[in-house]
């Protein structure tokens, strides 16, 4: 009976282990992948900026000047 007491013991400190390691491949995961969502966030306001600045300098451009009309 001790033995099969001292086997089970060690089969659960394997799952508790492979379960650990498991869950911290997952945390490392996730991790990379906020930062990864923090950069494209950060990167997709710059090109939205640029567009805009792009965007506007067209369009002053496209617009002529009124002049004031002359009597």
């Amino acid at each position: 009976m001790k033995i099969n007491h001292f086997r089970r013991t060690e089969e659960q400190g394997s799952v508790t282990i492979l379960f650990i390691a498991l869950l911290t491949i997952m945390l490392m995961l996730v991790t990379a992948n906020v930062r990864t969502l923090v950069q494209l966030r950060t990167e997709e306001k710059l090109v939205e900026q640029k567009q805009v600045q792009r965007l506007n300098a067209t369009q002053a451009a496209a617009v002529p000047a009124r002049q004031p009309e002359s009597k």
